[in-house]
């Protein structure tokens, strides 16, 4: 998604079933939280391709709506879904934003911070090109406390995988992730009037088929996690994730919980 990012970008149509349909159940949630109310120019960072900002272009008296990502790939898949006027997607890298200072009201970035390895010169960034008294907030995965459908995963493959453990460790203390881990972040960018708060979603699936798809595709750490295992482990961890899913039932529709981390904080007034 951006410059120097741990996320595997291959294609929209699989982002979308890997992350993007989960996004557009955050999104409202986060703007709600973030406080965006209208008429306002409002900027996403690392916008995939553009749940969050269809979700924004729903407040008539936003005026102008931008998306930056570094996947030309999901950029090019948003804007042929995308034709509202007020709505811009383009490729770019969070840590250099392409704005002049104070350009935007209010500055968001969801599911996408906790994979920049330079996530506080990006804040800056944001802090950068959002006007005084505007807000700056963010949104990750608690992929190690609230994050249902991945620790199924990867606790499976910490059991049977060689590299298992390995992977689950990197994806369990991802920065960013963790409790307060963004609120630190946002107070030692300076930011005024920082609150945390937790936002949860509900994942469904049709099928295990439906769930385990998307980790079998080009896109997401599970997904390029999968891509290195042989074909013997790859179908051990799909039968051992398949039997969790079933749990001793039919299969069919299921349904898993998903908590996010959320931050906000205001850009301070001149002084």
């Amino acid at each position: 998604m951006m410059a120097g990012s741990t996320f595997v970008a291959a294609d929209g149509a699989g982002y979308e079933l890997q992350m993007g349909r989960w996004s557009q159940r955050l999104a409202p949630l986060f703007i709600e939280f973030a406080g965006t109310a209208g008429p306002l120019r409002v900027l996403d960072v690392g916008c995939g391709t553009g749940s969050l900002c269809v979700h924004l272009t729903q407040d008539p008296e936003i005026v102008v709506v931008r998306g930056l990502d570094l996947s030309a790939a999901y950029v090019a898949y948003g804007q042929r879904r995308n034709p509202d006027r007020r709505l811009t997607l383009e490729v770019g890298d969070a840590c250099a934003l392409p704005y002049p200072d104070a350009a935007f009201d209010h500055t968001l970035s969801m599911l996408a911070l906790q994979f920049v390895p330079r996530a506080e010169v990006a804040v800056r960034e944001m802090c950068r090109v959002t006007r005084p008294g505007g807000r700056v907030a963010a949104a990750t995965w608690d992929t190690r406390g609230g994050f249902v459908a991945l620790r199924m995963v990867l606790d499976a493959a910490a059991l049977l995988v060689g590299t298992g453990p390995q992977a689950r460790a990197a994806a369990y203390t991802r920065p960013l992730t963790r409790p307060d881990d963004l609120a630190r972040l946002w107070s030692r960018a300076g930011l005024d009037h920082v609150e945390q708060a937790m936002l949860t979603i509900r994942m469904d699936f049709s099928s295990f088929a439906d769930f385990w798809t998307p980790h079998t595709g080009g896109n997401g750490p599970v997904a390029a996690f999968v891509s290195t295992l042989s074909r013997h482990d790859a179908n051990r961890l799909e039968e051992a994730v398949r039997l969790a899913y079933l749990d001793g039932e039919a299969d069919g529709p299921r349904s898993y919980a998903a908590t996010a981390w959320a931050v906000r904080g205001e850009v301070p007034l001149a002084s």
